[in-house]
Formats: structure tokens, C-alpha cells, sequence
């Protein structure tokens, strides 16, 4: 069976190559530059805006630096996808600080990348990465943070 790709959050990210490969996508305010992620395609929310401009899609800056990171080890709730009956494997969530943007963002770790691989303040890229492939063959694509230079 032939899988097909599909965005976990429409809107969110892009995988095309054509801002350079993987990118967040966020919204960029036109009156007073405020970038959003999640996007934000009804209002800018930023309290100190001078009147509210046009919110245009802008891709997101591909590198940041490691602001913090956990490991997960529980089991989350829905709609985290998740068989019950298989064994319960950690992974590492990583909230990393754009580069340009200066904004936060939270992540899964890229698969292989541990608590014990990261180090705050180490250079990061964001990467494409599979949540989750169901029975009807669509895979779920989402966004992954790993170390630059990393093969993982």
C-alpha cells in the first residue's frame, strides 16, 4: 500500500524545499511585525500593535538554541496516538528559542537524540519527522528538533 504524507496541523509547517527544506510556518503582522506560531490568521495578539495590520504566512527560522528540554515518560492522553497494549518508550521533548525570532517553540527531540545529547544553549535545527503511521496508510508528518551537524 502506497502511504500517503500528511500534516499532523494543516498550515504549520512545510516540507517542499522551497524556503531551503523543512520550515515552521508562522504569521508575520504588517503593522508592527509580530511573529506568531501557531500562526495566527484572524487577529494580531500583540496588545501593543498600533492598529492591527494583515497577517501574512512567513516561514520561521530553520535553527535555534535549546532554551530547555525533558524527557517524557508517561504515557500522554488522546489524542496522542498510542497503542495501549505496547510497551511505553520515552521520548525527549525540546523547547528551542529561533533564531530570528526569538520566540520559543516546543518539539519532540529528532528520533535517536536523548536528554543526555542536548545541552542548553546547543545550536538545534528543525527537521521533518513521523508521528505516527495508521491502518488506512497515511503517515502523519510533524516537526522534529536535532542537533546541527547531527546525523540522527
Amino acid at each position: 500500500m502506497e502511504r500517503t504524507r500528511t500534516p499532523v496541523v494543516s498550515g504549520w509547517f512545510t516540507e517542499d524545499g522551497a524556503e531551503g527544506g523543512f520550515r515552521l510556518l508562522g504569521t508575520r503582522c504588517s503593522a508592527c511585525a509580530a511573529v506568531f506560531f501557531p500562526r495566527e490568521d484572524a487577529y494580531c495578539r500583540n496588545p501593543h500593535c498600533p492598529g492591527g495590520g494583515e497577517l501574512a504566512e512567513t516561514p520561521l527560522s530553520p535553527r535555534g538554541r535549546v532554551w530547555s528540554y525533558t524527557d517524557g515518560r508517561y504515557r500522554p492522553p488522546a489524542p496522542y496516538v498510542s497503542d495501549p497494549d505496547a510497551p511505553w518508550t520515552p521520548y525527549t521533548l525540546v523547547a528551542v528559542e529561533l533564531e530570528a525570532e526569538g520566540m520559543i517553540v516546543l518539539g519532540q527531540a529528532a528520533p535517536g537524540v536523548g536528554v543526555a545529547d542536548l545541552a542548553v544553549g546547543m545550536e538545534v535545527e528543525v527537521v521533518g519527522g513521523v508521528l505516527n503511521e495508521d491502518a488506512s496508510g497515511t503517515t502523519w508528518t510533524t516537526w522534529r528538533f536535532r542537533p546541527v551537524g547531527s546525523e540522527q
